[in-house]
């Protein structure tokens, strides 16, 4: 029972801390920029929590598996509304979750190679200097890795059976061995994170930067109506493929 409790609390860590820094980006950009955020959330479904602040309403919601910040809406007469805002503005809105994963992912993972250090052949060349030279290589060998990965999306290599969702996840987040590597393991979900998100899907803060280029090359904004139908397809489409992800975790498991 204690063993559940503890990988429960792992997986509801991990998950949570990274939305909450995605979201955090989003948050925090659009107030710089002067946008009115309605709601501030961590998970979907049921408000288990709720505070309201000055104009934005916070709250932690029952299923710790996403989140969002929600804006002014684009038919709002409010100046502080999303769509109020310059295109420049919007897309930096966009950018600043997966930015934030990036970013932390590549920090993080930098100071956990640097304070683990490597096994010099000579321990006195085991320098703070030559520590953090050595980080730096492993991180953009790291770097390196992600984007052939990303690459294999592109060119058929990676197939959807290769792919791994929630379920997958979780299940490498409970077989994590001690805070290096699980620390590690939060820094790699993180950077896949934000990565995903800047594919031009639909539905994805990917989809809505090819939308706001869209906007920029045609100098005028798409219609409401079509927009909400490029992201209704898009999400059906992702829903689509997580449910087969996902049935593929559990089968593989099982």
């Amino acid at each position: 029972m204690i063993n559940f409790i503890v990988n429960a609390l792992k997986i509801i860590f991990l998950l949570g801390f990274l939305i909450f820094i995605h979201e955090g980006g989003h948050f925090c950009v659009a107030k710089l920029c002067k946008i009115k955020v309605k709601e501030f959330a961590i998970g979907f479904g049921k408000i288990i929590w709720q505070k309201q602040g000055n104009e934005t309403k916070y709250t932690l919601r029952l299923i710790p598996l996403g989140g969002f910040c929600s804006m002014e809406g684009e038919d709002a007469d409010d100046d502080r509304a999303f769509s109020k805002a310059s295109v420049w503005k919007r897309m930096a809105i966009v950018l600043a979750g997966p930015i934030v994963n990036i970013v932390f992912g590549l920090v993080v993972y930098y100071i956990l190679v640097a304070s683990i250090g490597i096994q010099f052949a000579n321990p006195a060349d085991d320098t703070v200097i030559n520590r953090l030279t050595y980080s730096g290589k492993a991180t953009g060998e790291f770097i390196i890795a992600i984007l052939d990965s990303v690459k294999t999306l592109f060119t058929g290599g990676t197939s959807v059976d290769q792919m791994v969702g929630i379920v997958g996840i979780s299940e490498i987040v409970v077989k994590t061995a001690g805070i290096a590597n699980y620390i590690n393991l939060m820094a790699l979900i993180s950077i896949s994170l934000g990565i995903t998100n800047l594919l031009p899907i639909p539905a994805l803060d990917g989809g809505k930067i090819l939308i706001l280029i869209i906007e920029i090359i045609r100098r005028k904004q798409m219609k409401i109506e079509t927009e909400a139908k490029i992201q209704m397809i898009g999400f059906s489409i992702l829903l689509a493929l997580s449910l087969i992800v996902t049935y593929n975790d559990i089968i593989r498991i099982l």
